[in-house]
């Protein structure tokens, strides 16, 4: 706990830190704000975009321009709504089931299921509105609480003037982003928790985590947005979050009976690489998806998400054969997780050059953080949220301020600053830091206050499928 609150400390020495230099060495036009253009603001100018008439002859001509709808933008934001949906169910179950031992496979698979189904419900009642339904420093409004006044005739902004897309699209493409980023946390403090204890954390930190995150780097009016960090994908919104949550669990939950003395190994090595490969193959959706247009933007995030995680699975595993004399499964599936969640902030961004070097760093510092890492925090994240997650986040969103200089193959301006662009990127990783471990310390003792947050010994010991669910995943 000293750790942590150590850890705490030094966070907000630096949040403070960094927003003084920001304010003195950033210049407003450093920051290339035009590719970081909010999605969101989809929400609060949709309905009006939609009924307006052409016959207001009243406008200006520019001001009339009527909005444009591609059925090919709208079946792939279908698709790649679909594909985020396959990362999580079954990708990531099955990535951390088989990384958990058997007696406990189907806790893991059924926490993975029910924290998505239940932030994606309370996304609809009150999340979107929260995030994307008015402009604000931290958070939106409740305009659009229980999805008020949203229609099939509802349209959400793109990255391009006049051409929009359904606002229902949007909302679902968002609501998967929400869900796998609770069910993420699920990793760090499996075998142990209860599972009650999981669904009530997932609901306090949603509101008070994620929604504010999400609003201020992607929301209309949100204050990192307007600082120009970049994030096309969830970096911060997503990893760094979700990553400092599952650390924090981590610590206040204790180490499982055994850890560090017994044998822990993964139950089925087969059933992670098969996650890994699904998480591989959805999170196309997840980034290029995050273009909002099926365009040559699209097709830039599509490219960079193969080479990152070729790149990083390459690392990883160059890594383990030269520590530990031989590369593993494990290794390489854990490498492709590493190299998506890197190039997640930076897809839209950098070049494909730039996305190789971003999955190789990635690969051999997430080797380091669950290695070196994890043992100098001393915390038992079960299957790595931190060390792949974090660290991977990490390094991706401060890379991204790297290579998203045109002069290295990035989109950004031509008056595109690296030093100044990384003093914005810091901030933004700092911040997320900082507001998710409090908001996780302060969730997770109302959780324990409530219903607790820890099993028994008993059932720890008998594993959390029979205790928690009655069922087991294996019948011998």
């Amino acid at each position: 706990m000293k750790k942590l609150l150590m850890c705490l400390c030094l966070g907000l020495g630096l949040i403070w830190g960094s927003a003084a230099l920001a304010q003195t060495a950033a210049a407003p036009n450093d920051a290339p704000v035009a590719n970081q253009a909010a999605p969101a603001d989809a929400a609060a100018t949709a309905p009006a975009t939609a009924e307006a008439a052409p016959a207001t002859t009243e406008a200006a001509p520019a001001a009339s321009a009527t909005p444009t709808v591609d059925k090919g933008d709208v079946a792939w934001m279908m698709t790649a709504t679909l594909l985020v949906i396959l990362m999580v169910l079954p990708g990531l179950a099955l990535f951390y089931g088989g990384l958990v031992r058997s007696k406990n496979m189907l806790s893991v698979l059924m926490q993975v299921m029910m924290v998505f189904s239940l932030v994606s419900v309370l996304w609809a009642v009150y999340g979107y509105s929260l995030a994307f339904g008015g402009e604000g420093l931290i958070l939106g409004n409740l305009d659009k609480v229980f999805l008020l006044g949203v229609t099939t005739a509802s349209l959400a902004d793109t990255f391009t003037e006049h051409v929009k897309i359904p606002e229902l699209i949007f909302i679902a493409f968002q609501a998967t982003f929400a869900g796998i980023t609770c069910a993420l946390i699920v990793g760090s403090f499996a075998e142990r928790i209860q599972f009650s204890a999981v669904l009530l954390f997932s609901a306090i930190w949603f509101t008070f985590s994620y929604l504010p995150i999400a609003h201020m780097v992607w929301g209309p009016g949100g204050y990192l947005l307007g600082k120009g960090a970049l994030d096309f994908a969830g970096g911060t919104v997503v990893h760094i979050n979700a990553a400092m949550a599952g650390l924090v669990g981590a610590y206040m939950l204790g180490k499982r009976i055994g850890y560090g003395r017994e044998a822990m190994p993964p139950h089925s090595l087969t059933l992670t690489m098969v996650g890994a490969s699904l998480l591989w193959v959805g999170w196309f959706g997840f980034n290029a998806g995050s273009n909002l247009e099926s365009t040559a933007g699209a097709a830039l995030a599509f490219l960079n998400t193969l080479l990152a995680t070729a790149a990083a699975v390459l690392a990883w595993s160059i890594g383990e054969a030269m520590h530990k004399g031989k590369a593993s499964m494990l290794g390489a599936a854990s490498g492709a997780v590493a190299g998506l969640v890197a190039i997640t902030p930076a897809c839209g961004s950098v070049g494909p050059m730039g996305s190789i070097v971003i999955g190789l760093v990635a690969g051999f510092l997430c080797l380091w953080g669950v290695t070196g890492l994890k043992k100098m925090l001393g915390a038992d994240d079960s299957l790595d949220v931190f060390g792949v997650h974090g660290v991977g986040g990490i390094v991706g969103a401060l890379l991204t301020g790297v290579f998203a200089a045109p002069a290295l193959g990035g989109t950004g301006a031509e008056d595109f600053s690296i030093a100044s662009q990384l003093l914005v990127q810091a901030e933004g990783v700092v911040i997320t830091m900082v507001w998710s471990s409090v908001v996780a310390v302060v969730a997770y003792k109302i959780v324990d206050m409530i219903v607790g947050l820890r099993v028994t010994e008993e059932e720890e010991r008998e594993g959390l499928d029979i205790t928690s669910h009655g069922e087991s995943a294996y019948n011998r």
